[in-house]
């Protein structure tokens, strides 16, 4: 019985990669397509390695806001899905506000926080905070509504307080929930501190982009968005890491059997 993962399950997303970028290579050079309106990932591999100094420098800052503004995301998150699974009032009188935030353009709450913050780290690191804030806190609070009532009961009637039962059976239970918000939001904490910079900054892979972008430099945007991509790809391995190690009882134990694999199991072969 086979207990790995095929080869070709593994490599099927770097062979869709590939493909998409053999298509995107070929696309530029048969149209003969200017720099200036779209480049080869040929040339944006090549001008990356030319502006790697600029890339690191940009993108620490960049990396540097997002990583900021998602720790305090996740702490407060967990701190407001306890006061909203031990409080029902608060639950109904904060959650229809969560949702109405989501509503708010995320640009005009970049635009108005440069405005009363300045030009510095704090507008950026609030703009990831409040992007990343939302899908934690909802998934960790459905979590935590979802756990097995009985599990509750027998801690109740074995006279457990309302802290044990919750760092016992709630918080335990409640966990991949907790780990696919932050999955979620790992995501969104590079494109919010991007999105932040466009607006007004002096450092980092979205002020870059917006200047590249006004001299029609597009080799250059893409090697930042590039870098972007690559760094919310390693955001979302480690969120994939720390899952492994601290849900050890949420791990998958590989993939269904087969018609086959079945049938040599039963046959005891």
């Amino acid at each position: 019985m086979k207990s790995s993962v095929p080869i070709s399950h593994k490599a099927a997303p770097w062979l869709a990669v590939l493909f998409l970028l053999l298509v995107w290579e070929l696309g530029v050079r048969l149209y003969n397509l200017p720099g200036y309106i779209l480049a080869s990932p040929s040339q944006v591999l090549a001008v990356m390695t030319d502006i790697y100094p600029a890339l690191c420098f940009h993108g620490g800052m960049t990396l540097l806001e997002a990583v900021s503004g998602f720790i305090l995301a996740i702490i407060a998150a967990f701190i407001m899905a306890f006061m909203l699974d031990r409080c029902l009032w608060l639950n109904r009188a904060v959650y229809p506000l969560l949702i109405i935030s989501q509503t708010i353009p995320l640009i005009v709450l970049a635009v108005l926080f440069t405005i009363w913050f300045g030009f510095g780290l704090l507008p950026k690191i609030l703009v990831v905070i409040l992007v990343c804030f939302f899908p934690v806190v909802i998934s960790l609070s459905n979590g935590l509504r979802e756990v097995d009532p009985d599990q509750l009961n027998l801690f109740r009637s074995m006279g457990a307080s309302p802290l044990k039962t919750f760092t016992m059976v709630k918080l335990p239970a409640a966990l991949p929930a907790f780990f696919a918000g932050i999955r979620i939001s790992a995501t969104y904490s590079i494109m919010a501190a991007v999105i932040a910079e466009w607006l007004g900054s002096n450092r980092g892979l979205g002020y870059y982009m917006t200047l590249q972008q006004k001299q029609f430099a597009i080799d250059r945007v893409l090697a930042a968005v590039a870098i972007i991509c690559l760094l919310s790809l390693l955001l979302v391995k480690l969120i994939d890491l720390s899952e492994y190690l601290l849900i050890p009882w949420n791990r998958s134990h590989g993939p269904s059997l087969s018609r086959e694999d079945y049938e040599q199991k039963e046959n005891g072969a």
